[in-house]
């Protein structure tokens, strides 16, 4: 049943090019609507990203609807990680020191997802919630100083890179720097940012940008096993996998991991969550009615419509078939997430923003499985206070037009203007 790669025709519509990938998700969902509706299962050619287009990648499989993506993400026996998550292949030494668990398959996989997971369980994450609550309201007060600015610095970058800096014993001090090197290592494709920090190579900018979380990282790690602490830190210097302790790579590959995880998804979700309640003034005014009602519908709403992570793939452990396409042993399949919650076999009005949505089995962090995201009640429990904050005290802001990083990974913004009718 294998297919040389050579002899399969490349769809004509375009979801590799990071052309593509600069358009808005309303542009790019013209694109998704037709794959799901006639071609839901795709072939497309290796996506243009750090390392160009190299034609030895083959091509890969694009699942744009939401019950394969559902599917695939929950059978990893099938549809495995070990060879790769990412969209496009990075160099191995860049994926190594990036990707620890994410990139892993069952026993390792699960092995080392409890180490991290004991930090992210609903008991621990409910001690958080007053310091959430405090730290949203301090940033959200911080903002009323200010009649305009940009939201991103103002709030949506500084409540999940303290809350995730701090669960791992970063000192306050280094958190910003920390943050900005981890928005880089995810925003390498974009011109704009290149240009900004002087560099005209992507891997050049990952590379310091890993050497920028790296440093610092192992740092914290020697510090914590000569003076433990009660941190994530100091839990991942102690623990053991098959009787041996975390080497410095895998140590380095985690707090890597976490510090693009933990920052990304809230962060982005707020900015977009802000787009969209600028724009449904309707849904802004109904959340405003009923906020204690209708924040827990709005919050899933909020990462449905934001869908921060855009993509990621598995490669087929033999040949199968998904709706009667044939896929073969080594094959790359990509779930787009973005489209998977806008498919309308599963959302009603989908490209509708409704606080009040219910049910929303919505795939914003993932698909389900195992390597379903564990930072997700973190996720929900700092949007809920952060949002209740800021509506609360200023229910009548309004932001601009977005400036959207180029990415076929993350679905960041890189600034947001903001207005206070103070």
């Amino acid at each position: 049943m294998t297919i040389a790669p050579d002899e399969r025709g490349y769809d004509e519509l375009d979801l590799s090019s990071l052309d593509f990938w600069s358009r808005s998700t309303a542009e790019r969902e013209e694109t998704f609507a037709v794959l799901r509706r006639e071609r839901p299962v795709s072939w497309h050619p290796a996506p243009e990203g750090v390392m160009g287009r190299p034609e030895s990648e083959g091509g890969f499989w694009a699942l744009t609807r939401h019950e394969d993506i559902a599917s695939v993400s929950k059978n990893p026996k099938l549809f495995c990680s070990g060879q790769g998550v990412q969209f496009q292949d990075a160099p191995p030494e860049l994926l190594e020191a990036s990707q620890s668990f994410l990139a892993m398959d069952s026993p390792r996989h699960t092995q080392l997802r409890k180490i991290v997971g004991s930090a992210f369980t609903p008991k621990r994450i409910a001690k958080l919630e007053d310091t959430i609550a405090s730290r949203a309201a301090t940033i959200v007060d911080e903002l009323l100083e200010h009649s305009d600015g940009d939201f991103v610095q103002l709030v949506c970058r500084r409540l999940p890179m303290a809350m995730i800096y701090d669960m791992m014993g970063l000192p306050v001090e280094a958190q910003s720097d920390l943050a900005e090197a981890a928005d880089l290592l995810v925003s390498a494709n974009d011109a704009e940012v290149r240009a900004a920090h002087g560099v005209d190579d992507p891997l050049e900018l990952m590379g310091k940008a890993m050497f920028a979380l790296l440093g610092p990282g192992l740092q914290i790690a020697e510090e914590r096993r000569a003076e433990p602490r009660d941190d994530l830190m100091t839990s991942l210097v102690q623990a053991e996998v098959d009787g041996q302790r975390l080497t410095d790579e895998e140590i380095g590959a985690f707090f890597v991991l976490l510090s693009v995880a933990g920052n990304d998804t809230t962060r982005n979700t707020i900015a977009h969550s802000a787009v969209a309640l600028t724009e449904f003034r309707d849904e802004r005014r109904r959340l405003l009615d009923d906020l204690d009602g209708l924040m827990p519908t709005a919050v899933e709403e909020m990462v449905r419509w934001a869908s921060p992570v855009l993509t990621f793939r598995r490669t087929a452990t033999q040949d199968t078939e998904i709706r009667g396409q044939r896929i073969a042993a080594g094959d790359k399949v990509v779930m787009f997430y973005e489209s998977g919650n806008r498919d309308t076999d599963v959302f009603t009005d989908p490209l509708r923003f409704d606080v009040g949505r219910d049910p929303n089995p919505h795939q914003g962090f993932g698909g389900g499985g195992p390597h379903f995201c564990m930072g997700n009640m973190l996720a929900r429990t700092q949007l809920r206070e952060i949002w209740r904050r800021l509506l609360t005290v200023a229910p009548d802001f309004e932001v601009g037009e977005p400036s959207r990083l180029t990415s076929n990974f993350v679905n960041a913004v890189k600034s947001l203007p903001i207005r206070l009718d103070r």
